[in-house]
């Protein structure tokens, strides 16, 4: 299985953003795990943003409540992370992630490449 992220750029704050990442190969199964997005920023370790099940029980970041928004296409094996009022701390390499049928976790599953997002101030 391969993910394969897109979407990141250089936004100023209070803008949006919108991150896409398909997963391609891989047995049709896929289509039931978990699928998320971490953050790595320079210095820091890599963190959870949100995370969405196949049924759409959807997991946020507190950073993020309120202002980001995980969506999922299971049929189209993709995951979306909708980001709005951004903030200069948002700024990180953000990943997506393909975790098992219940969750994703930051040392397990499957990673894409990561895409940068930039947010000035």
């Amino acid at each position: 299985v391969q993910l394969q992220a897109s979407g990141g750029g250089l936004v100023p704050a209070g803008g949006s953003l919108q991150l896409s990442c398909v997963a391609s190969g891989g047995r049709l199964r896929i289509i039931y795990n978990a699928m998320g997005w971490y953050r790595q920023a320079p210095g820091k370790e890599r963190e959870l943003v949100a995370d969405i099940t196949y049924g759409g029980a959807a997991n946020y970041a507190d950073s993020v409540k309120g202002r980001f928004t995980i969506s999922r296409d299971s049929a189209k094996k993709m995951v979306y992370l909708q980001m709005n009022n951004l903030e200069p701390e948002d700024t990180a390499v953000y990943y997506c992630n393909l975790g098992d049928t219940q969750s994703t976790t930051v040392t397990g599953g499957i990673w894409g490449q990561g895409t940068l997002v930039t947010v000035s101030s």
